[in-house]
């Protein structure tokens, strides 16, 4: 018999190409943007930025009504959601400021932490998981780049912005 969290996931794995190819299409632009106007870099990524919180937070509180998840992945996936809304008005509204490049630099720093983390407890809890050495490896790699990032996002965000 099949756990409910695994019925779970498999669910959600046609949905989420969706996301992805969104993305994926929005790092293109991004990155083509940066390319055509390198003295506005950041003020590109900041919008791209803001616009890309405001499109995957409509997403994922749409998901969060439609899919058919238990109530704790609606919960989640409505709160990250609502917090990606939020995080798009502040980011159009203080956008002269600079406010959505520190945004943006937050951002990508949370996501490596929390991607660090989940990556080597995931590889530290499973002892057959292929590859599992270079998985704590960059599990580490990802958290202490997001510790990094948050110590000083300004530049490390225009350093990340030159390297991609």
């Amino acid at each position: 018999m099949e756990s409910p969290v695994i019925t779970e996931v498999r669910s959600l794995v046609p949905h989420l190409w969706k996301s992805t190819l969104l993305s994926g299409l929005l790092s293109i632009v991004m990155g083509v943007l940066m390319l055509v106007w390198p003295t506005k870099t950041l003020a590109v990524a900041g919008v791209l930025f803001g616009a890309y919180l405001l499109i995957s937070g409509i997403a994922q509180v749409f998901f969060a009504f439609t899919l058919h998840v238990s109530a704790g992945g609606r919960v989640l996936l409505f709160l990250s959601g609502a917090a990606s809304l939020i995080l798009a008005v502040l980011a159009f509204r203080h956008f002269g400021e600079g406010y959505a490049v520190l945004l943006l630099a937050i951002w990508i720093a949370v996501g490596f932490i929390f991607r660090g983390v989940a990556h080597t407890v995931s590889a530290i809890s499973d002892p057959g998981l292929p590859g599992r050495g270079w998985e704590i490896f960059f599990g580490i790699i990802s958290l202490i780049a997001g510790i990094v990032m948050l110590a000083w996002p300004g530049l490390s965000l225009l350093t990340l912005l030159m390297v991609v």
